[in-house]
């Protein structure tokens, strides 16, 4: 069988956790910029990722728009999706922090700008904040290099389980109170595995610098670039929507 070249990716604390299928075969790595994982696969490669991609000038109840919409189909799970504010806010600041209290002061004056473009007026969560420089990162490549906007797309963990699960959400979470929560992982390997990711490679160490939860949701983003190299994904909202740089706004499942 003819294999697209196909990734999956999940920000991790050295980078980016990547699964790749090439040909067929399945390998992992990780990466310390989005960019080289990029230029390493070939140029027809499909990149679903786990980030936000796309940043409204004002951001409306629940985030950009196609949080509100996907949440609705995850139950229990639907706090694992955060609301991403305007591109003001998420550009607003960009470090570096020198310690902890400089990184939760930048986060309320981040949080400042955020309820100033937004309604209603809404601050950024903790988790959201942390994952900022993650959204730049993209953001800033999808500029600089347009052409990769109809390769590169948003994916949600949560909302691909939820696809891949036959439109019916995971009943159990990946994490309780910050550790692993060793039942969550098995139903996801179960469903991973059914869709045809190995077991032995989803119970194989992740890579260095990856957690677990973000390999298995590396391997998940993975299905559902493969999905979308068939023309098989659906995107939140759809049609898509388009910041006015010229990013789409939208989580494909």
């Amino acid at each position: 069988m003819n294999f697209p070249v196909v990734a999956g990716v999940d920000g991790c604390k050295a980078g980016w956790v990547a699964v790749m299928r090439r040909g067929g075969r399945l390998e992992a790595g990780v990466f310390p910029s989005f960019a080289m994982l990029v230029d390493l696969l070939p140029g027809e490669a499909v990149i679903a990722v786990d980030m936000p991609i796309g940043l409204p000038d004002s951001a409306g109840h629940g985030g950009r728009g196609p949080e509100a919409l996907v949440r609705r189909h995850l139950g229990q799970r639907q706090s694992s999706v955060f609301s991403i504010p305007s591109r003001a806010a998420v550009y607003a600041e960009t470090g570096p922090f020198p310690d902890v209290g400089e990184w939760y002061a930048a986060h309320r004056r981040a949080s400042v700008v955020a309820r100033a473009t937004s309604e209603p007026a809404k601050g950024i969560s903790i988790q959201a904040f942390g994952i900022f420089s993650k959204i730049r990162e993209i953001d800033r490549l999808l500029i600089e290099r347009p052409q990769l906007r109809g390769r590169v797309i948003e994916s949600h963990p949560e909302a691909a389980f939820w696809r891949l699960n036959g439109e019916s959400a995971m009943e159990l979470p990946k994490k309780v109170k910050g550790r692993i929560n060793p039942a969550g992982m098995e139903e996801r390997k179960r469903l991973l595995d059914r869709c045809g990711v190995e077991r032995a490679f989803l119970d194989a160490i992740p890579p260095r610098g990856a957690a677990e939860d973000d390999y298995l949701d590396a391997a998940a983003m993975m299905l559902i670039a493969a999905r979308h190299a068939r023309g098989e994904t659906v995107p939140f909202p759809d049609p898509p929507l388009v910041d006015t740089l010229g990013n789409p706004i939208a989580i494909w499942t």
